[in-house]
């Protein structure tokens, strides 16, 4: 390290070959200290004054090319021509050897009256140093500072969060930025400022796991890139990273990219989670009331609970021996809209219980509900995607070893707007808005987790990635056909856009393609919805009105010559399959265990009004969570089958359970009226809004009528619909139901009384009618 003179306070070159930013650091800091203190001591008297250092020269985190930023705090009364004379002897020698300089000279009174008013200045005097002179001048400064900031934080925090919002507006987010400002950026150096000031105001405390080891990584980052630069500044650009990269020993530039990805992440993810907790820490002082010694603890989902608004495990949650918690617990965190605590993470990733392949059902629903949940996806999948139980994986990397290659990759186009792993949790997200598009949802939310997913591994992704997701799917449990349907829009989730906006679409040879590769119309309706999907989360770029346009004009056409080609695809999946049944006769309950922790119902009876109204609604009373059910009619009497699972706990007695079936079914108990008075105390969306239920009535052939209802779950919500049926006076001769993840695909066969078709003023009214009932 070497100097201009010896008046020069400032390094000018730096040893590029040792590699130890943190050691140059050090030293670049006790260098610049000691030359400003020998000033302060031997210049003109100073007496009462301190030179404090802050910012980054507080920090002791100068990079090669940082500014200073310097306060020198003096008694009150001390005159004029004293100031000039110091700042002579201090500030004039920095900026003759050419360094940037931020100066300034106050009281303690005045530095006090500013940071009142000035969050910045507030921020700066936080983590203020001692350089030479009066240390108890900065020390009664700081603790009168943060005295103020405590008693105010309450009033001045929303101002905090503005200006981090102002500058994610700005500088957007150094995880998914190809160029990113490594200072200014959401979730890189300044980040940890605005952290440690939430910090002091005593509000929340912060999380502590690996976004303080993200911060040297990034400070080293940003002194390479100033090295290579020779320029002020903080921003990584494209020009400069592949020797940036060479400086800090890494491959190449898409691994620095990685690593700044990496780290940024970890950053921003602390600072969501305290900006979760300060939200939550005001929402409660505003809404204060005496509360019982102890809150209580609400059911979520079978081992998991909420308490003052956080999930928790319950008590008696098998952590140690139950594989799919995590993936409930994850699932219900984000259908709820919440965060998971840092503590629930941590016992999560310290269980040594270890999913079996293929996943059993309940690991996939888990999977399927999460990744359904909208919004609430996004703070989950962070939280997982930031622990690392063994060998430095993390949950995801656990569940899905294959997304390791993909995580944090960086993609160099005009086009995306984040990395390759965040992208397909975007999809995933702009997915859950169309899940009452597609018969099967849970097929749509996983091809959007894994589209990408041949991203990273060289080759065209489409034709890499296809048979890695197909071999994912056939892990998580998938039959052999639905692998092939993921495969197959893995392969093609580009064939849609690229055909719409690059070939004639009154060419009989461009419908043509797109047939052949999808085969039928549920997958095209399925690749339209992921196309949709992936052009949304990609940006304004790929999701421009003209393209869409082109793309629904397209499926269309191609709807029109599937369904020219086999008319029965205008029939719902499985309705040809389930109208071909026939039933027993007899009247029984039967009430049986089946795998994974589930039990089937069986129902055969007189068939009557409201029948399935009435069975629905007693699983509900007794939190029942139905999965599947087929019901039919013959004969007049009804056959109906369902799979369910407890919505937590054990299941219901038995004994129990048959007694209230039999005292609703001869009329004895009032299903409805208990079902209304449960749904009038149960909060069903923990204050979360979902995509609204998409009800459809189809004739089909000269017979039949379809009622066909795409909502989210909930308690009852089939009680609900059969009800409204009924309302309708309309009779059920038989029904389809199937809840994935989070969504449910119910088909109904309805005829009016006397078993005519509905005419379509009669299908318009049902489906106002169950529209309305479902609100």
């Amino acid at each position: 390290m070497c100097y201009t003179e010896v008046g020069s306070v400032v390094p000018m070159t730096i040893d590029k070959g040792s590699g130890n930013f943190a050691q140059q650091r050090a030293s670049r800091t006790r260098a610049i200290d000691g030359a400003l203190r020998e000033r302060f001591l031997h210049g003109p008297a100073r007496d009462g004054c301190c030179l404090v250092a802050l910012g980054s020269h507080a920090r002791q985190d100068l990079g090669p090319k940082s500014d200073l930023d310097l306060l020198l705090l003096h008694p009150e009364g001390m005159s004029q021509q004293q100031l000039d004379e110091i700042a002579q002897e201090l500030w004039y020698p920095i900026w003759d050897s050419g360094q940037r300089l931020d100066h300034s000279m106050r009281t303690q009174s005045q530095a006090r009256k500013l940071a009142a008013s000035d969050l910045r200045v507030l921020m700066g005097l936080i983590d203020a140093r001692c350089i030479a002179g009066d240390t108890d001048l900065i020390g009664e400064l700081r603790g009168q500072v943060l005295q103020d900031w405590r008693a105010q934080v309450r009033h001045r925090i929303s101002e905090l969060r503005e200006l981090v919002d102002q500058r994610i507006e700005r500088f957007g987010v150094a995880a998914h930025m190809v160029e990113p400002d490594l200072k200014e950026a959401y979730g890189g150096l300044r980040e940890a400022t605005v952290l440690r000031s939430i910090a002091a105001s005593w509000i929340v405390d912060l999380p502590h796991d690996a976004w303080q080891d993200a911060i040297p990584l990034l400070l080293d980052i940003r002194d390479a890139q100033q090295l290579v630069s020779d320029r002020p500044g903080s921003r990584l650009l494209h020009q400069d990273q592949s020797a940036v990269a060479e400086l800090l020993d890494l491959r190449d530039a898409d691994e620095l990219l990685r690593r700044v990805a990496a780290a940024a992440r970890s950053v921003a993810y602390a600072s969501d989670l305290t900006w979760y907790r300060v939200d939550r820490s005001l929402q409660r002082r505003v809404t204060w009331r005496p509360r019982r010694k102890t809150s209580l603890r609400q059911p979520l989902a079978d081992g998991v609970v909420i308490q003052d608004g956080e999930v928790l495990l319950a008590m008696s949650a098998p952590v140690a021996t139950d594989p799919v918690l995590p993936l409930r617990v994850a699932a219900a965190a984000a259908q709820a809209g919440l965060h998971l605590s840092p503590q629930i993470v941590d016992r999560l990733a310290s269980s040594p219980a270890r999913l079996s392949h293929p996943w059993p059902v309940s690991a996939r629903q888990g999977l399927v509900s999460l990744l359904g949940a909208g919004g609430g996806l996004i703070a989950v999948w962070e939280a997982l995607d930031q622990i690392s139980p063994d060998a430095g994986h993390t949950l995801i990397e656990q569940w899905i070893p294959e997304w390791s290659v993909i995580r944090d990759a960086p993609q160099r186009d005009p086009i995306h707007r984040h990395t390759v792993d965040r992208h397909s949790i975007e999809v995933c997200v702009e997915a859950s808005a169309l899940a009452r598009e597609v018969d099967r949802p849970d097929l749509l939310f996983i091809a959007a987790l894994l589209h990408d997913i041949g991203k990273a591994r060289g080759g065209d992704h489409c034709v890499v990635g296809a048979p890695l997701a197909g071999q994912i799917a056939g892990e998580l449990g998938l039959s052999p056909a639905d692998q092939a349907v993921i495969e197959r829009l893995v392969r093609h989730h580009l064939l849609l856009v690229e055909t719409a906006t690059r070939r004639d679409l009154d060419d009989p040879a461009t419908l043509t393609t797109i047939v052949t590769a999808v085969h039928d119309v549920p997958t095209l309706q399925l690749l339209h919805a992921l196309t949709i999907a992936d052009a949304r989360a990609a940006g304004p770029i790929a999701a421009s009105p003209w393209r869409l346009r082109l793309v629904d004009d397209l499926v269309q056409r191609c709807v029109a010559v599937l369904r020219g080609a086999n008319t029965d695809e205008a029939v719902p999946s499985g309705v040809q399959e389930l109208l071909a049944q026939g039933v027993p006769d007899g009247t029984v309950f039967r009430w049986q265990a089946q795998d994974d922790g589930y039990w089937q119902l069986e129902v055969i009876t007189a068939d009557r009004t409201g029948l399935l109204a009435t069975v629905a609604g007693v699983l509900a009373l007794h939190r029942l969570t139905v999965l599947q059910a087929q019901v039919i009619t013959h004969s007049n009497v009804a056959h109906q089958r369902w799979l369910v699972a407890p919505t937590f706990g054990e299941p219901p007695r038995q004994e129990a359970l048959l007694s209230d079936l039999h005292r609703a079914v001869d009329g004895s108990y009032d299903v409805a009226s208990q079902v209304q008075r449960r749904l009038a105390s149960d909060d069903l969306h923990h204050g979360r809004q979902f995509t609204a239920p998409r009800v459809d009535c189809l004739e089909v052939g000269a017979r039949t009528t379809v009622l066909q209802v795409r909502a989210h779950d909930e308690p009852a919500l089939l009680h609900r619909i059969a009800e409204a049926v009924s309302t309708a006076g309309v009779t059920i001769q038989g029904a389809k139901v199937e809840t994935l993840g989070a969504e449910v695909v119910d088909v109904f066969f309805v005829t009016e009384d006397g078993g005519q078709p509905l005419t379509e003023e009669r299908r318009a009214e049902l489906v106002s009618t169950v529209t309305v009932a479902l609100g």
